[in-house]
């Protein structure tokens, strides 16, 4: 599945219908309707929200023409909208994608796991994220920071600290011994190896916008 995705100008309708709904406006990156799009156009949310902007700042004669003739006119907006993805076929991906090759990079970020669908991998840096801002002995369920992010998550605090429990086992400075019996090891070990060494101001500012998905 190889293709690189180009970007097509009636893009731009389903970016000036994203900007207009409520609040109006520019959406946060990893808002959960501009994953959404991302995912339907396998195209990052780092490159829509570069295009809201432009949106925003009317920073084309293209933009502007849609913006005069659809920003007032949302039944419009949503018609146009409705008859590009029948065109484009976007509500039947093996149809849209016949024959062409598409390699998932940043999607695979937002899918749910094989071993648990109730996580994703954004969700396992989020976590990773509060690791960094506890230490072992607070790695549990009762802690408020945990019970925090599990609620935002919309997961068990238990399933948050089995996270915990494996990055602990990743985690060098510890040297824990026994290997965790949880299927989610494998994943935290991706995620630790991609992750881990980053900054944790700059993981700390990363974890923030994922956040977002949930807001």
């Amino acid at each position: 599945m190889a293709k690189n995705q180009l970007w097509n100008d009636d893009y731009w309708l389903l970016l000036m219908q994203l900007y207009l709904r409520k609040p109006v406006g520019v959406k946060p990156m990893y808002n959960r309707e501009m994953v959404k799009l991302s995912l339907e156009l396998h195209i990052p949310p780092q490159q829509l929200f570069q295009r809201l902007n432009e949106i925003a700042n009317l920073e084309t004669p293209r933009i502007e023409r849609f913006w005069k003739e659809y920003s007032q006119n949302p039944q419009r907006l949503t018609r146009a909208v409705r008859l590009l993805r029948e065109m484009k076929g976007f509500n039947s991906a093996g149809d849209f994608f016949e024959g062409v090759a598409v390699e998932e990079t940043f999607e695979r970020d937002f899918r749910p796991l094989e071993e648990d669908g109730r996580l994703m991998p954004f969700m396992l840096v989020m976590i990773l994220d509060l690791y960094f801002r506890l230490t072992p002995i607070t790695m549990v369920a009762e802690t408020p920071e945990v019970q925090d992010l599990s609620r935002l998550m919309r997961i068990p605090a238990r399933l948050t600290v089995e996270v915990l429990q494996n990055y602990q086992y990743c985690d060098p400075y510890l040297r824990r011994q026994e290997k965790p019996v949880s299927v989610l090891l494998q994943s935290c070990q991706q995620i630790w190896e991609c992750y881990a060494n980053m900054d944790t101001e700059q993981l700390a500012d990363y974890a923030e916008q994922l956040s977002e998905y949930f807001k």
